[in-house]
């Protein structure tokens, strides 16, 4: 079996990453870290990104900006909204930056996050953090290798001693 080593749909793709926003705000970033690993074509990373990477080999490094329609969306609807602290358990742990799930009155949930916490409230959006920001990756690919079965069929990469699913 060959090693490819070009990123494209179906490899498990290791990248050290730097992201900061249009003004040069850090992010979020692999810098003392693990990497990130990811299965490339499985919508696992914002598909801007994804795109960016295709075709691209070990020991690249790039930097790319992406569009927010191309990272996580436009904002849109509402407002962020505060919630009265009583709604959440007690001893639930909330600060700024968590996502929390929700559910509908069908019983689908769905994502939100939480933007601030305080004695009263907490104010949470159904917006992503990141939604209506362009993204300015710096990129280092380090390691890029073929998916297994498994992982293509689970579409996310497991670790180096498999994956157990709880």
């Amino acid at each position: 079996m060959t090693e490819q080593s070009t990123i494209a749909d179906g490899m498990v793709v290791t990248v050290h990453y730097t992201l900061k926003n249009e003004e040069g705000d850090l992010l979020d970033t692999s810098e003392g870290d693990e990497p990130l690993t990811y299965l490339h074509g499985a919508e696992n990373i914002v598909p801007g990104l994804e795109k960016e990477l295709t075709g691209h080999n070990v020991g690249d490094k790039l930097q790319a900006k992406i569009a927010p329609g191309d990272g996580y969306g436009e904002r849109s609807g509402p407002e962020p909204q505060a919630i009265p602290r009583a709604r959440f358990p007690e001893d639930a742990e909330l600060e700024a930056g968590m996502q929390i799930l929700a559910t509908g009155q069908s019983g689908e949930t769905y994502p939100l996050w939480i933007v601030g916490v305080d004695e009263q409230g907490v104010l949470i959006d159904h917006n992503h953090p990141l939604a209506g920001v362009t993204l300015c990756f710096d990129v280092e690919i380090v390691e890029v290798r073929s998916a297994t079965d498994e992982e293509k069929q689970h579409g996310h990469p497991h670790g180096p001693d498999g994956h157990h699913h709880h």
